[in-house]
């Protein structure tokens, strides 16, 4: 039976600072490779021969990738950065333009809206206003939602941002100008922006 301590997993490689790519140019094909027996799955195990890992360390090759890769990673962070940064300053200089609508007919889309996402009944007529035995606030709470959904198209301004790099910070910006034009626009909504704002961020 192989000898564990003498190898090195291919998360233990990643560990000691090295990128996939290297692993397969300076590596290549690991020293014993097949299923874990002591655990089901369907990654086959890699291991690598510590001393030959640490033999490919002290080359000039693997100084030389290593320090490529730190920059290639620095390069991309300072890019995701200003991508970053550049979304932000669109976010707070874009004019949200709220539509505008009389009372009746805001109610009207705004239970339609609600209708449409299911929360009434296929077939039922569409009421003008709020339904009888609806909860206190329903409409103006729907009608936030209705506006919400009317302002969707600015969400085309987090175009270019993935995973967690100020992602979440762009959403919640966009979020919060969106309903404060809301407020704005219609005061006697601002009470539920305001609490929107602070329930999702």
């Amino acid at each position: 039976m192989t000898d564990r301590t003498t190898y090195v997993s291919l998360a233990g490689v990643r560990r000691r600072g090295w990128t996939d790519a290297m692993v397969r140019d300076l590596l290549g094909t690991p020293d014993v490779q097949g299923r874990d027996p002591r655990r089901w799955s369907l990654a086959p195990v890699r291991l690598y021969l510590l001393a030959r890992v640490e033999t490919v360390e002290r080359t000039p090759e693997f100084a030389e990738t290593s320090a490529l890769s730190r920059a290639r990673s620095s390069a991309a962070g300072a890019y995701a950065e200003r991508r970053r940064a550049a979304v932000l300053t669109a976010i707070r200089a874009e004019p949200i333009e709220v539509p505008r609508l009389p009372g009746p007919e805001l109610e009207r889309r705004a239970v339609r809206h609600r209708r449409l996402l299911g929360a009434r009944s296929p077939g039922a007529p569409e009421p003008a206003g709020a339904p009888s035995g609806a909860p206190a606030g329903a409409l103006v709470r729907w009608q936030v939602s209705y506006l919400r959904h009317a302002l969707s198209r600015y969400e085309a301004l987090l175009d270019g941002l993935y995973g967690e790099t100020g992602r979440g910070e762009a959403e919640r910006l966009l979020r919060r100008r969106l309903y404060e034009a809301i407020g704005v626009a219609y005061p006697p909504l601002a009470r539920e922006c305001r609490r929107r704002i602070a329930v999702e961020g």
